[in-house]
């Protein structure tokens, strides 16, 4: 959901499952991501320039920021897990 919204969606998604879910609790969030800067293959970064192109604040998040907001707002460093078409699942605990 945070790569075709724009990034204050995300900011009051973290905050908002911060307010709500108990510590332990998790927060799990699917699909292409930007590692380190960088794209994880050609098709993430087409589908990032396609997203752009629609709205400008929409974009194929990287895992830094995401993990950066989501310590932030109460969160630990996330669990990563790779998925089939280059996504990613990334697991967020509430602390």
């Amino acid at each position: 959901m945070i790569h075709i919204a724009p990034w204050p969606a995300a900011e009051g998604l973290l905050r908002g499952a911060s307010r709500i879910l108990p510590a332990g609790g998790a927060l799990v969030l699917y699909g292409p991501f930007r590692e380190g800067g960088r794209h994880t293959a050609a098709s993430n970064q087409a589908f990032d320039s396609d997203l752009r192109l629609r709205n400008p604040e929409w974009g194929v998040r990287d895992v830094d920021e995401v993990a950066e907001l989501a310590l932030s707002a109460g969160f630990s460093a996330p669990v990563i897990e790779r998925m089939p078409a280059n996504n990613l699942v990334l697991v967020f605990r509430k602390r």
